[in-house]
Formats: C-alpha cells, structure tokens, sequence
C-alpha cells in the first residue's frame, strides 16, 4: 500500500478501572452511532411504507363507498372483498403508524444517551489517577463518580438489548399473531387463499429467526465458546460479504486451534469493529482478513481496498466525532497488552493490524 502514516498502541500505565471506563463509554457511543443509523434506515422505510399504505387505503375507500351505493347490484363476495380489503389495510396502517412512532421515539432517545455518554467521555479523559497534585481524597471521589457512570452505562446497555429485542423479534412475533387471526378467518371464508397466506406467514417466521440470531450474535456468537475463532470469523467473512455485496475472504496461517484466556472475545470484536468501519465508511470492493495463529502470538489483519483516511488527523479528532470505533479498537488491544497498527493511505484502502502476545 506504499507509504503511509502508522499509528500504534502500546500497553499504558495508569489506572485499568478508568481505562475500563473510558473504554465502555467510547464503545457505548460507538453501538449508539450504529444503531442510530439502523433506527434511521428502519424509519425511511416505514415512512415510505406509510404513505403507499395511505394512498392504497385512498383507493380502497372509495371503492368500499362505491360499494355502500350500489351493493344491491353486486355479488355478496364483491362486497365483502371491498370491505374485508379496506379493513386490513386500516389494520396494516395503523400497524405501521405505531411502528413508525416507536422507531421515532427511540431515536430521540438515542440521539440523547449519545451527547449524555458524550459528556461523560470528555469528564472521563478530565480524570488523571497519577497526578501529582491530586489528593488521595480527590482521586476516590472521582473514582467513585467514574464508577456510578459505568454503572449508569450498563444499565442503558440492558435497556438497549431490550428495545431491540422489542422493535425486532418482539415486533416480528405480533406482526404473526394478525397474521395468524387473518388465517383463521381465511380458514373459514376462502380455504383457497390460506395457501397464499402461509407463504407470508413462513417468511414472517423465517425474519424473525434471522432477526433473533442477529441479536445473539452481536451479543455473544454461541460458536466463538463452542467452536472457537477461527470457525466464527469464518462464518462472520462470509456473513459480512452477503450482505454487503463486498467481495469478503477470510484466510488462515497457521495451524487452527484455540487461544487461551479472553484472546478469541478481543480478536472477534476488533475485527468486527474493523470490518464495520469497512462497511460505513470505505465503500471498499474487496476486504481480506488474515488470521496468524503462531505458538504464542496471534495476528489480525484486515485489509480492503475502500476510500481510505488520514490516519492521524481521524485520531486527533475522534473524541470530538460519532465516529469511535478507532477509540473501541484500540482500548480492547491495550486492555489485554496487544498492539494494534492502522496503515491508510487517501484512495489506497486501509490496513487495520492486531497483535497479541501470550
């Protein structure tokens, strides 16, 4: 990739709890950021949503009041085909209104925890444990202010897990319980059209299965503790190139096996928050990742062929951005002693290199 800036971490002295401190409020920020732009993709597409299900609804009205006018001219199943098509798609709208409001709400509520965990941020990097001129009764005091802030952060990361839970499989699951009720009165009027139905209703499922898995494995993937890194990282390339359309290869040097201690944890997460910034930010073609597995070292390299950055001037600011997921890279790579190595050139793609010894 030719010359370029390298920035690189070194283990650091200081206090690890404020360390671990800053460390989760910057990856707090960071999830926040995704998921804000998740909730705005969602909203974007409720809102188109929305409106064709007015305009349809339009539609359906007027032919219902055509109907009222003329009903004793018509068939039985005309009527009740106008009536029954206006009636679900005032249920499909008021569905999508309330989802549309839910989706909005959130997003206040997030756009609001970001500036909050923002200030805590920058009340965090105010903290020095190894200031001469502190005094020991100053240092407890602001440990203990860090401390209730991490809590603080915690308890918002459960209320995340929640609200996504809610705004996905929970939402999945209700969207089938009418959908099972449409069924049912299909059962009765139309066994013909049940077979339609069940093909919606089967991809309804399949969707919300997806979206449950999805959650599990931004959580914890169950293969990083059964099968272990290489099989996961594996599996996460090949995941990450499907949905993006980005041509994704996972390679492995090394003979595979497991790696003690929380090493797989750490390496998963900085890889996948480097693969994250490939997808929001590189518009990258190809992305590479390379897994060295020596007898006491292992080695990530992801490599893409994306837009690229000016490594030092992103660092110097990102504590004034949304964009941290340098910052979340770099705090996982020194809390366990690695190296971490950012090489980027403008128009040259990027190389994120991590390295740990044990």
């Amino acid at each position: 990739m030719g010359t370029a800036p390298v920035a690189e971490s070194r283990p650091h002295s200081g206090s690890a709890a404020l360390a671990s401190a800053r460390f989760i409020v910057s990856e707090r920020i960071a999830e926040l950021d995704d998921a804000a732009g998740r909730l705005e993709s969602r909203i974007a597409e409720a809102e188109s949503m929305r409106a064709e299900l007015r305009d349809r609804l339009d539609s359906a009205e007027v032919i219902r009041r055509h109907v009222l006018n003329n009903f004793r001219h018509l068939q039985p199943a005309e009527v009740d085909e106008a009536f029954q098509n206006a009636l679900t798609l005032r249920v499909d709208l008021a569905t999508v209104e309330e989802r549309f409001r839910e989706l909005t709400a959130r997003l206040t509520e997030v756009r609001a925890g970001q500036e909050a965990l923002r200030a805590v941020g920058h009340s965090l990097e105010d903290l020095n444990p190894d200031q001469e001129d502190s005094t020991a009764a100053e240092g407890a005091s602001r440990f203990r202010s860090a401390s209730r802030q991490v809590f603080q952060i915690i308890e918002e990361e459960r209320m995340r897990i929640a609200r996504d839970m809610h705004d996905g499989p929970a939402q999945s699951m209700a969207n089938l319980v009418l959908q099972a009720e449409v069924l049912e009165k299909l059962l009765l009027k139309d066994p013909g059209a049940v077979v339609t139905e069940l093909i919606d209703f089967k991809s309804t499922v399949r969707e919300a299965l997806d979206e449950t898995r999805r959650l599990i494995f931004d959580l914890r993937p169950m293969t990083l503790d059964d099968l272990g890194l290489v099989p996961t990282l594996r599996r996460f390339v090949k995941e990450f190139g499907d949905k993006t359309g980005t041509t994704a290869r996972f390679h492995l040097v090394g003979e595979e096996r497991r790696l003690p201690g929380n090493y797989e944890g750490v390496l998963f997460r900085i890889v996948q928050e480097a693969l994250t910034n490939v997808r929001k930010h590189a518009s990258a073609h190809n992305v590479d990742l390379t897994l060295t597995l020596q007898q006491h070292r292992a080695v990530a390299v992801v490599k893409d062929d994306g837009d690229g950055f000016d490594v030092v001037a992103t660092e110097a600011r990102q504590g004034r951005t949304r964009h941290l997921g340098l910052i979340s890279m770099r705090e996982r790579a020194d809390l366990e002693k690695g190296a971490l190595e950012i090489r980027s050139q403008l128009g040259k793609g990027t190389e994120v290199r991590v390295t740990f010894d044990f």
